[in-house]
């Protein structure tokens, strides 16, 4: 986990800092915030001390927070010091090295490094003084992402608009030491949701799976620096940052897209594929009064167990298995069926699918390992780490 301080100017844009705290923070960073007096007239310390979980510092002339933290402490106890929005005062402020408040006086006194998103009205983004100051700031090591271009506030058009959260969280990725991203130059596949088998055209076989998981584990992977490649069945969720995303329907079109995929360093198979497929009518099945229809079901290709024994097998081959008893022994047994290196279990007997919750168990071959019931997107950032370790202990 990464220690960010994010520094919330006075633009009107800093209402998405909100955002981008949401989305650090689900990244499983560490967020502490430092708001201005101008970013005080947009959003409040009490948003974002509840969105961070953190105390928001406002002033250099606060007693109890100088005992408490000093703040040259706050400055360099961060890993990357986060400044959205970049306004053209603070920006200018910072180039020629004032610290007559608390967020100039900890980026003089860092030396951390600091990333840059500025938002301010066009002509104020284009006007020489800007561009010296946006200069002077790269000179000195800061990185000043490029401001997206589009509507303004005030009702302008040009660039100047601050980027989007996800693509500031996708810089601020970036930015980080190769210790906190111990997955830069891996490749990690990773399958989500569940998968739709027609009947006919406007019914279907599936299961209750939301893709949550899956799609925490590959946020989570991301997050470390991992290359992610996301199948995922249909599922209405947001792409995690820094995620490719593959979109499927059947298992069918998931066992392709998975093996267009590899090869892989590991493989994290989420989905709940489903196990069975009719032979689809071409026209709707009509209730016409007479007996109900029978289904001839078909198995789909086994996905985990194909890419267990593929000829460019990843490093690393992680299942999930989701029961409704005997949660463990048919996880151990899974495992040795399917030849995976681990299986992820989880009694889904109650509200784990659709929920935000799950207790897992984690089987290798060493043993079980249970985890205590957490979030989701925690149970996704743990194994995200020990999936990172024992790449690393293969390599």
């Amino acid at each position: 986990m990464s220690h960010i301080l994010l520094i919330v100017g006075g633009g009107i844009a800093a209402y998405k800092s909100c955002e981008l705290i949401r989305l650090m923070r689900k990244a499983g960073h560490s967020v502490r915030c430092v708001l201005t007096e101008g970013g005080n007239h947009f959003v409040t310390p009490m948003t974002l001390a509840a969105l961070s979980e953190n105390q928001v510092f406002t002033t250099l002339w606060d007693l109890k927070d100088e005992a408490e933290m000093g703040h040259i402490q706050l400055s360099r106890e961060a890993d990357l010091v986060v400044v959205a929005p970049g306004t053209a005062d603070l920006m200018a402020r910072m180039a020629n090295g004032h610290a007559d408040d608390l967020a100039t006086t900890l980026l003089l006194a860092t030396d951390t490094p600091v990333l840059v998103a500025p938002a301010m009205n066009v002509r104020m983004w284009l006007h020489p003084a800007t561009q010296r100051n946006v200069a002077q700031l790269r000179a000195d090591g800061v990185e000043v992402m490029a401001p997206d271009e589009g509507v303004m506030a005030c009702g302008e058009f040009g660039p100047g608009r601050l980027p989007e959260p996800p693509a500031i969280l996708a810089a601020i990725e970036a930015k980080l030491t190769p210790a906190h991203r111990p997955l830069a130059g891996r490749h990690v596949l990773v399958t989500a949701g569940p998968t739709h088998e027609p009947i006919d055209p406007v019914r279907y076989i599936a299961n209750r799976s939301s893709g949550r998981q899956g799609f925490a584990v590959a946020g989570a992977l991301a997050a470390l620096g991992a290359r992610v490649t996301l199948v995922a069945g249909p599922v209405s969720l947001p792409t995690p940052p820094g995620v490719d995303r593959v979109n499927v329907e059947t298992a069918r079109d998931m066992a392709q897209a998975v093996a267009q995929a590899l090869p892989a360093d590991a493989a994290v198979m989420v989905a709940a594929v489903a196990d069975w497929r009719v032979e689809a009518a071409g026209q709707k099945v009509k209730k016409d009064g007479a007996a109900a229809p029978a289904l001839t079901l078909v198995e789909n290709p086994d996905i985990l167990a194909t890419v267990a024994a593929a000829p460019d097998r990843p490093a690393l081959v992680v299942g999930f298995a989701a029961e409704t008893e005997h949660v463990i022994d048919h996880a151990v047994a899974k495992r040795l069926r399917k030849r995976a290196d681990w299986i992820v279990a989880n009694d889904v007997s109650g509200d784990v699918f659709g929920g935000d919750a799950n207790h897992v168990h984690l089987v290798t071959a060493d043993g079980v390992e249970s985890w205590e019931r957490m979030g989701k997107d925690a149970v996704a950032r743990g194994l995200a780490q020990r999936i990172a370790d024992a790449l690393q202990a293969r390599s």
